[in-house]
């Protein structure tokens, strides 16, 4: 995911993206602690696309 990808997205669809990839993040850690993750690398860009729907949705609000 790209940021200028979610440029063009309303404060609505960023907020319900944002709060899927936050249950992700959440699904990944506890995979995590339970030895059940196999590919460490998703949570960290899971933990990315986070703070880019974070910045834009911050970003929208200020306009």
């Amino acid at each position: 995911m790209k940021y200028t990808d979610l440029q063009d997205k309303s404060v609505e669809e960023l907020e319900t993206m944002l709060r899927e990839k936050k249950m992700e993040v959440f699904t990944l850690r506890a995979k995590l602690k339970t030895m059940q993750l196999t590919n460490t690398s998703e949570l960290r860009a899971a933990k990315k696309d986070v703070a880019r729907i974070m910045t834009a949705l911050n970003a929208a609000r200020s306009k």
